[in-house]
């Protein structure tokens, strides 16, 4: 499905982690900010961990077997 570090940014991505509970790691920058399972999405935010995450602010990564 998806590989281990793989960037994720479309809409079927994170509907697919939220199908199959596949986690996402969320990075501010080069910074990591949280690790879970995508709860909603929008073409907006992700909410993970039951907090928003902008879309445009965050970059979201695959991490199928965490």
């Amino acid at each position: 499905m998806y590989l281990n570090g793989q960037l994720i940014y479309d809409d079927s991505h994170f509907l697919d982690h939220t199908e199959h509970h596949v986690p996402v790691q969320i990075y501010w920058g080069t910074e990591h900010s949280d690790i879970g399972f995508v709860e909603q999405c929008s073409p907006q935010y992700v909410k993970i961990n039951n907090v928003f995450y902008n879309r445009r602010q965050f970059t979201f990564v695959s991490r199928p077997g965490y």
